[in-house]
């Protein structure tokens, strides 16, 4: 408990570090400041989008002309690895290496770019390898204590410009909180992810596993929503064994690179095998982010809730519900091992009353190895555990920890 009490105390001196650095950050962008609200900056040109590419076009060919020589004609002044492609209903992006990508952004969130190609598939780059960006989609672009700016997006050199009509803006790289296509159809802001795991044996003894994973992430420049679900159902000898399901919800808003708000946290989870029928939480929280490299992602989080419980069965004289105030604290970790293998480990604990459990805890660990572009096998290690279950009417009383291994296929999209 003092370990969590200390954590909760860091994020908070953390944010208040954070919050006296931001305030003394010069602004360089000819625009109000409003540090209660992030402001939108819209382009009011009136131009149509075919428009506004069409005046990237124009400042990519003088861009072009102006760092070639003078020789009238680009293509025999300069040579051709210097070129860039134009976009022509794709966005383009290079890495470090000279290679350039044709797809389609989907979000840049921590430093990491999520890039869809027909070639790669659903990819995701490091931002700090990205050397240029030329978009044809119109990106909705978070700038840290600025503003949410919306245009054509142009990066060089560490230099990032957004392309509104007659208005350009310039910032540099590092001033980028994040970025997602703005004004796209509602499914280009998903992602999805699906683990499936099947066991059966047949024989002396007859036995069905399946287990499922599913995770949701909707995203535009300044904020996250995510669903995950985990499921097993298992049957021995014709006879159900086990049935438990989990659905969590997050909602994330920006303030900073670091530092986020969460309007709203949920939990459903049903467990036959553990006396419960439903147990619903609900709360808001507070997060910060504090490793954030290449290779390493390090968050914390933490907020009160409330947990509604409906037991199956309980003792007589005994209420099958039971709501309690809470206090959920958590902690994800992400590391890329190398290109084709990354480690997650997420933890979440919640504290409430006896009735409620006192204290519960879900922990999971996966290694996702890549095996081709949409197609990952995964491995997975879940540890649930509440200190005092409930006693059921037949008077059992569940066991504290609940252990599985998943060995699943994911698939991406």
């Amino acid at each position: 408990m003092r370990f969590f009490l200390i954590l909760n105390i860091l994020v908070m001196t953390l944010l208040a570090d954070e919050s006296d650095t931001n305030s003394t950050k010069n602004v360089k962008a000819p625009i109000a400041v409003n540090s209660k609200k992030l402001i939108e900056v819209k382009d009011q040109s009136g131009l149509s989008d075919n428009a506004l590419r069409k005046i990237a076009k124009e400042s990519d060919r003088h861009n072009q002309s102006t760092n070639s020589s003078a020789i009238v004609k680009l293509p025999i002044a300069s040579k051709w690895e210097e070129l860039s492609p134009t976009p022509k209903k794709n966005d383009w992006i290079q890495t470090k290496s000279g290679e350039w990508f044709k797809g389609d952004i989907k979000a840049l969130y921590d430093d990491k770019l999520e890039f869809s190609s027909a070639e790669v598939g659903l990819y995701t780059f490091q931002f700090q390898d990205i050397t240029q960006i030329k978009s044809y989609q119109l990106i909705s672009v978070n700038i840290e204590n600025l503003a949410s700016f919306t245009g054509i997006l142009r990066l060089k050199n560490n230099k990032i410009t957004i392309i509104q009509g007659e208005h350009t803006y310039d910032f540099d790289k590092k001033d980028i909180v994040s970025f997602a296509p703005a004004g796209a159809e509602e499914r280009n802001y998903w992602t999805a992810k699906i683990d499936l795991g099947l066991d059966i044996r047949s024989g002396n003894t007859n036995q069905q596993d399946y287990n499922a994973m599913v995770n949701l992430k909707r995203r535009t420049s300044d904020s996250r929503l995510t669903f995950n679900y985990l499921g097993r159902l298992s049957s021995k000898d014709g006879e159900e064994v086990s049935n438990d399901h989990r659905l969590n919800e997050k909602y994330d808003i920006y303030l900073s690179r670091n530092f986020f708000w969460t309007p709203l946290f949920s939990e459903f989870y049903s467990d036959k095998y553990k006396n419960i029928d439903k147990q619903i939480t609900a709360g808001i929280g507070i997060g910060y982010t504090l490793i954030n490299t290449k290779t390493v992602e390090w968050t914390v989080s933490s907020g009160p809730a409330f947990v509604y419980t409906k037991y199956l069965t309980v003792t007589q004289g005994d209420s099958t519900t039971a709501i309690s105030p809470a206090l959920e604290l958590s902690t994800k970790v992400e590391i890329e091992i190398n290109k084709m293998q990354d480690f997650t480990y997420d933890y979440k604990l919640t504290f409430t009353d006896k009735k409620s459990g006192t204290y519960k805890h879900h922990m999971l660990a996966k290694l996702d190895n890549k095996f081709l572009s949409w197609l990952d096998i995964d491995v997975s290690t879940i540890w649930d555990y509440i200190q005092h279950p409930i006693e059921s009417k037949s008077g059992t009383v569940p066991y504290r920890s609940d252990f599985q291994i998943i060995l699943g296929f994911g698939i991406e999209f």
